[in-house]
């Protein structure tokens, strides 16, 4: 818009005889509100200010970190190519761009930025896609049964195994009311937190096991199997509740007081539809305490199965989830698809990007092209000269961005998606190579006319100007 609104301010004898001068530049002021407005759109649509933040702070951080390695790159490219020894294409492209040290670094960090995203997504999306449908499988359990009395508990399994129910999780459950930290009584009022409330105010699903639950890894402690008065606690009601390893737990269980010390912290993937518990006793037996069972399985093929397990089994309560492990399966189905379109969408814009940065010096690069043709340069030395150009910035850029997308790739799985994920060692040398193409790509596409066009026409229009 600014350049817009200053054409109402060009005299009309500028526009007739254009030997007056140029029209003055956009000046800083301009540039900082457009990159005003870009942060301040991220802060608006992530919702979040700390998110926003992040956000504005990675852009920030990626185009200096991009600039200032452009910057000591052309430099070093500068010295380290002796005109005496290297082909002339490379000197004359060498030269192109230490000629133009600014334009370079806003080539590269500008292909580098639009390039960091596409191999950011390219590096996460297989495992990303990879870990969500790990979280919900189509084996997931689809059935939870509680309820359970324990001398029903063998002829309940017979029957899940004669209907060819193989695998399928199986727990004691009782509930218990905490009462009591460190000796000292709990009350929603020592919380802020209105989750941390919540918590404190109704009974607890409690459970107990020889062995950790295996889909259960221990992140803090050590589970210690047949352990008296030891408790393990999901790491995140931990953290809610303001627990650490050592602390005293009192439940009150069916008016029994039940007191044990937290030795280890479980990481429970609440969206795995696996039978999970906030706090678990890590012993085979609760002799003391009444209880009943509860098992998670995926119904099997076989109809009628249901109405046969309540009517042989009235007390029992059969939660079907099929519809709601079918929805969570269909949102995972479209996030998949919106993060392939993502895809295809960072790659548009990147070329979008790299168009832009090529173009944007068309017309310096034409005049000078045109006075080597005309003292006796020839197109194909030219043309080298211009792929080599291009392809040294492509170059630079794609190894940059892909560097960078590999610790950012690492520190999002780690920290935020939270997998597993392993870099290979020739992402940058991929992404090197990818970045080159690309703006081979869109430099011919942006410069195909510069060598095409007549020495005279350019000289002339030149001269004009």
């Amino acid at each position: 818009l600014p350049p817009v609104l200053q054409l109402a301010q060009v005299p009309p004898l500028r526009v007739i005889r254009r030997d007056l001068g140029n029209v003055r530049p956009t000046s800083l002021a301009v540039l900082g509100l457009g990159v005003a407005g870009f942060a301040a759109l991220l802060l608006v649509v992530s919702r979040d200010w700390k998110l926003g933040a992040i956000a504005v702070g990675g852009f920030a951080a990626a185009a200096l970190l991009f600039a200032a390695l452009a910057w000591a790159a052309v430099g070093l490219l500068r010295k380290s190519v002796r005109e005496t020894t290297a082909p002339r294409w490379l000197v004359l492209a060498t030269r192109q761009i230490a000629a133009r040290p600014a334009y370079a670094v806003v080539q590269v960090s500008s292909l580098a930025v639009g390039l960091l995203a596409l191999v950011l997504l390219v590096l996460l999306r297989t495992d990303l896609i990879a870990s969500w449908q790990r979280a919900t499988p189509a084996t997931a359990p689809n059935r939870f049964v509680i309820n359970i009395l324990p001398d029903q508990a063998e002829a309940f399994r017979q029957m899940l195994q004669r209907a060819g129910v193989a695998q399928y999780d199986w727990y004691p459950m009782f509930r218990g009311r905490l009462v009591a930290i460190n000796d000292r009584p709990v009350s929603m009022d020592d919380y802020e937190d209105d989750r941390a409330k919540r918590l404190v105010d109704r009974e607890f699903n409690l459970s107990n096991a020889y062995d950790a639950p295996e889909h259960n890894p221990i992140v803090g402690g050590r589970w210690t199997p047949d352990e008296r008065g030891a408790v393990s606690v999901e790491e995140g009601i931990a953290k809610t509740l303001g627990l650490k390893l050592g602390d005293r737990l009192r439940f009150d269980i069916a008016g029994v007081q039940s007191e044990a010390r937290i030795t280890s912290l479980r990481q429970v993937d609440w969206s795995s539809m696996r039978a999970n518990f906030f706090v678990m006793y890590p012993v085979a037996q609760m002799p003391d305490v009444p209880y009943t069972y509860l098992a998670a399985y995926r119904a099997p093929q076989q109809p009628g199965f249901d109405n046969a397990l309540v009517h042989a089994f009235p007390n029992i309560t059969n939660v079907d989830m099929s519809a709601t492990l079918a929805q969570v399966q269909g949102v995972l189905a479209q996030v998949i698809r919106a993060v392939e379109f993502l895809f295809a969408f960072t790659l548009a814009a990147g070329l979008v990007v790299l168009f832009a940065a090529v173009t944007a010096t068309r017309e310096e690069r034409a005049r000078e092209f045109a006075i080597m043709r005309a003292v006796g340069a020839r197109a194909s030395l030219l043309r080298q000269v211009q792929r080599a150009e291009l392809a040294g910035v492509g170059l630079l850029a794609g190894f940059l961005a892909s560097c960078v997308a590999v610790a950012v790739g690492w520190a999002l799985a780690r920290y935020v998606f939270d997998f597993s994920w392993t870099a290979q060692f020739w992402v940058p040398i991929a992404g090197a190579l990818a970045g080159a193409l690309l703006a081979l790509a869109a430099g011919w596409w942006g410069l195909r006319e510069v060598l095409r066009r007549p020495v005279v026409q350019t000289l002339r229009s030149a001269a004009q100007e």
